[in-house]
């Protein structure tokens, strides 16, 4: 038996062909921003590197521009 066993069905990605990555669509971009205000890794995700480049650009772009903030500091 194997120890490790790996699901056999392939994960889809977590952003719809419909969605556009943009920095101006701060409710997809709030998906990939952890509770401290980091961007998540692409693991976390599921997104390809390519994907994940575009939302990074796009999440830095919105910070500038006040659409998201820099971190979450509710404490």
């Amino acid at each position: 038996m194997n120890k490790f066993k790996r699901s056999l069905r392939k994960r889809s990605p977590s952003i719809r062909s419909d969605e556009t990555i943009d920095y101006k669509n701060t409710s997809l971009l709030r998906r990939f921003v952890s509770e401290q205000g980091r961007i998540l890794s692409r693991r976390m995700n599921r997104l390809t590197s390519k994907q994940q480049r575009s939302v990074a650009v796009a999440i830095k772009r919105a910070r500038i521009l006040a659409l998201l903030p820099f971190s979450n500091n509710e404490n």
